[in-house]
């Protein structure tokens, strides 16, 4: 080998008997031949024909001094064969070597490209999950203030229908009781229409003053009639023999009366309908709007709900991506550093394999 070789040399040159022999031109080169080229110090002791009874390593002069130049030769042969061999399993290493530098690097690179591209969508998504949850939540928002204010509406509307029925029934009894006071009193009146007034009849007028409807006229001449029978029935038979009953002007405006409140009422009864038609009408369609603004905000709820889970969803892969990314973008940095270092080496190595 060419270490072994390089010893066998070295001991030549350290001689006295060999170096003795050198010629003036070559003994410089041989004191200094540890950084000299090896195949040039070869050829100069070759040529210098050392003396037969140096040995060095074992090895005699009688090997190496039979044929001198050919032996050098073989020498040279074998250690360009050697160093060619060297230097191709050299170029292979480095070729498949470089492969890997150059399919990792576009793999890489590719990777990081499509990082980017995800990065760029993951981050879109997220800016428009983001505007539609808060959208959503404008909207749902604004669909429970509406959902207030209709329940709002309801009480409102409650409230002032309980007002108005009770009303209603407070008036309704005044009419009915009024009727039912004037049926009575004309049915009297007129089967005790003679000459005497009765207790009965007197009874009946009395309970129609007590009537908040009816009217204080109608109430003054009632009054009257009263007065006028009262004095009837304290005069003794013989003295109102005369005496006539005059009831049929108090009928007429009892009847009158009592048509008017039969009227009255039956307008009453017909605006309690309509005002609990409206009311119900009212209450209904505000049902309807409770109901499907409950219902909207239920759905919107949900699908924000399902945004922000999206949101979050897209955030979370946006942070692996982004590890991933720079962990490549560092791996590729590192590669592309170490491949261009041994790629200057082999470079260098090639250069001094091809100068030897």
């Amino acid at each position: 080998g060419n270490s072994s070789l390089a010893s066998f040399i070295i001991s030549l040159a350290g001689s006295p008997a060999c170096f003795s022999v050198l010629p003036s031109s070559i003994r410089p080169i041989a004191a200094m031949q540890p950084r000299f080229p090896t195949t040039m110090f070869i050829v100069a002791l070759a040529l210098a024909g050392c003396p037969a009874s140096v040995s060095a390593s074992g090895v005699t002069r009688s090997a190496v001094s039979a044929t001198p130049v050919q032996k050098v030769i073989q020498l040279m042969e074998g250690m360009l064969a050697k160093g060619k061999a060297e230097k191709h399993d050299e170029q292979v290493q480095f070729a498949a070597y470089k492969q890997f530098c150059d399919s990792t690097s576009a793999e890489k690179k590719a990777a990081i490209e499509e990082e980017s591209e995800q990065i760029t969508v993951l981050s879109a998504d997220i800016q428009k999950d983001d505007a539609f949850a808060k959208k959503m939540a404008k909207e749902i928002s604004g669909h429970e203030e509406d959902v207030s204010n209709w329940e709002g509406d309801q009480k409102s509307a409650t409230k002032v229908r309980e007002s108005e029925k009770a009303e209603y029934k407070a008036m309704h009894k005044d009419y009915t009781e009024s009727v039912d006071a004037l049926n009575r009193a004309i049915a009297v009146l007129k089967e005790q229409a003679h000459d005497r007034a009765q207790a009965t009849s007197l009874v009946q007028l009395a309970s129609l003053q007590n009537l908040p409807l009816v009217p204080d006229d109608a109430k003054q001449v009632i009054s009257s009639l009263m007065q006028q029978g009262e004095a009837d029935l304290d005069m003794a038979a013989p003295q109102a023999a005369g005496y006539e009953f005059q009831s049929h002007g108090v009928i007429e405006m009892l009847e009158k009366l009592l048509d008017k409140f039969i009227a009255e009422r039956t307008d009453l009864e017909k605006t309690e309908m309509n005002s609990k038609h409206a009311f119900d009408m009212l209450m209904q369609d505000l049902k309807a709007q409770i109901d499907q603004a409950t219902q909207d905000r239920g759905e919107k709820s949900e699908m924000k709900a399902k945004k922000l889970q999206a949101k979050a969803d897209a955030q979370g892969d946006l942070t692996d991506t982004t590890t991933t990314k720079e962990a490549d973008e560092k791996y590729l940095a590192d590669l592309t550093a170490t491949c261009e270092q041994k790629a200057s080496d082999f470079e260098s190595r090639q250069q001094l394999r091809a100068e030897e």
